[in-house]
């Protein structure tokens, strides 16, 4: 697992230095040709709509009436998954060689092992749901439906994401009004990203 943990690195470190040149092209243009630059903001500077495509999938598809005219069938499996689950939570899987596989060294292993012990606890409490559940479909559908219809809530973001959907201030008109400053600034921090990420690459 090791060696796909040196290939991430090696990615982000190329990465890095990719933006840095790109930071660093952006910098020296605002600084010694801000017109250009901004002709080229005009160009790349567009708003895409995408509104429409998402409205296909903004719809309520009902399928209690399937899942409770069939209870018994979905009840019996929702039960034998979780006990599955439950056995394989409890006794089966080993923590400490669940993390070896994705850490190889030693130095975070302590702090991946307590973030996979959280995660099997909550999914251990999700199957213990899960089996309830299972024995209410198969025993009492109406009272489990009953207390679906109460859990069931429908909650509008629409407004929400209509606020996150507006333009603000153009960061374009800042940028121009002091090409100087914001070219220098750019072009002091992308001296360090490259420098970094050439450090990097050749240790």
């Amino acid at each position: 697992m090791e060696i796909f943990w040196d290939i991430a690195l090696h990615t982000v470190e190329i990465l890095t230095l990719l933006f840095g040149v790109l930071g660093m092209a952006f910098s020296l243009l605002l600084l010694f040709s801000p017109r250009l630059t901004k002709s080229l903001g005009s160009i790349f500077n567009r708003s895409i709509s995408v509104e429409s495509k998402f409205n296909l999938l903004d719809k309520d598809i009902q399928t209690e009436a399937f899942i409770y005219s069939h209870n018994v069938i979905f009840g019996l499996c929702l039960v034998a998954g979780s006990i599955f689950a439950l056995i394989f939570f409890f006794f089966n899987i080993d923590i400490s060689n669940f993390a070896k596989v994705f850490l190889g060294s030693r130095k975070y292993f302590m702090t991946l092992e307590v973030i996979f012990i959280f995660f099997a606890w909550i999914a251990k409490v999700a199957c213990i749901f899960g089996l309830i559940s299972g024995f209410f479909l198969l025993f009492a559908p109406a009272k489990m439906q009953a207390i679906e219809s109460k859990l069931n809530i429908w909650f509008e973001t629409k407004a929400i994401f209509d606020k996150l959907d507006r333009s603000g201030p153009e960061l374009d008109v800042l940028f121009f009004r002091h090409p100087f400053f914001f070219g220098m600034a750019g072009a002091v921090v992308s001296f360090l990203i490259i420098t970094l990420a050439i450090v990097n690459l050749l240790s």
